[in-house]
């Protein structure tokens, strides 16, 4: 196995030879530092339900659900941002928007549902759609909540031979496809061949999520390009024969205010390491682009203001392809 490393610079992306060892990383290194934080503090999210105690205050005790968009209201601070706070620092935010009310106030903050740990499942599953835990989940956890996989795109345990890997990693063989996407937030989506991973026994097919992480399960007939940036909707998208970058950028929603007039388009192949940019108007002049999208491709709408090849680079670490001939890899 060899890496491509490609590092964007003003002339476009520089690819190193795959036989320089000094540009070599090793994926599962790329793979860790996406993952999710072992024991990491909880964070409040939209949703959840929560009780807050104010010691000498009893009048100000009460239960709250945090709103859509994040905040709670108390009379007579008014409305207060606590969301992707944890229980302290939401508790610090509460008393300083009461300080001016009350003399030497605080409060304790306490969870009695979780409802914002949510993970949306798509793709060749039986139950695709949002799934909530009271923790942040793993990736095995979602895969077997959504019930197996559909079309016969199984990788059954007969083909997960030297597998050595935990309880719950075995109880989820039947559930569990040959590779799968995980995109987080915009600009960053990372790919698992979760099958290599079961059978080197890697702790990693069990990769800790985080909160609003979108897990993305192909068929094995499916041809798919990821769009992502600024777009509306960001994540996979089918390919076919009709396919053009238009017709992806609809799919997408459009493009964000963010984006500008005339963004650029960055092309990414990631087993080749190759990017092409393009600005949006040549993409909307019939017949005047000659590009060919292959099943893998990424394509990138640039912010405005950030129209350098190094941008997109940046931007989509860690992007990862396991046990593949050839990878990206920026940190």
């Amino acid at each position: 196995m060899w890496l491509a490393l490609c590092v964007g610079t003003l002339d476009g992306p520089w690819c190193g030879a795959q036989d320089a060892p000094e540009l070599k990383q090793n994926p599962l290194t790329a793979l860790r530092d996406f993952e999710a934080p072992l024991n990491q503090a909880y964070e409040l999210g939209r949703g959840d339900e929560i009780s807050l105690d104010f010691p000498g205050r009893s009048e100000l005790n009460g239960k709250r659900i945090i709103g859509p968009d994040g905040r709670i209201t108390l009379a007579p601070a008014g409305s207060i941002l606590i969301a992707d706070r944890t229980r302290e620092q939401a508790a610090d935010a509460i008393a300083a928007s009461l300080s001016p009310f009350y003399k030497a106030i605080s409060v304790t903050v306490g969870v009695d549902k979780y409802t914002s740990n949510r993970v949306l499942l798509l793709g060749a599953v039986e139950h695709p759609g949002v799934i909530a835990f009271d923790e942040p989940p793993t990736l095995l956890e979602v895969l077997t909540r959504g019930g197996g996989l559909s079309g016969g795109n199984l990788a059954g345990a007969n083909g997960m031979t030297g597998f050595s890997g935990t309880t719950t990693q075995a109880r989820a063989l039947s559930a569990v496809p040959e590779r799968c996407a995980i995109y987080r937030g915009a600009d960053k989506v990372v790919w698992v061949d979760l099958k290599a991973l079961l059978e080197s026994g890697s702790a990693l097919a069990d990769l800790r999520l985080r909160r609003d992480d979108v897990v993305y399960v192909p068929s094995k007939a499916e041809q798919y390009v990821s769009v992502m940036g600024q777009v509306q909707h960001p994540g996979a998208m089918q390919l076919d024969s009709n396919t053009t970058l238009s017709k992806l950028l609809a799919e997408a929603g459009g493009l964000t205010e963010l984006a500008g007039k005339n963004p650029n388009i960055q092309v990414v192949q990631p087993s080749t390491g190759k990017s092409r940019m393009i600005p949006l108007k040549a993409i909307l002049q019939p017949g005047s682009l000659d590009l060919t999208l292959k099943s893998g491709d990424i394509v990138y709408v640039s912010e405005s203001g950030f129209n350098q090849a190094t941008y997109v680079l940046q931007r989509l670490s860690p992007l990862v392809t396991m046990f593949t001939a050839a990878a990206l890899f920026n940190r």
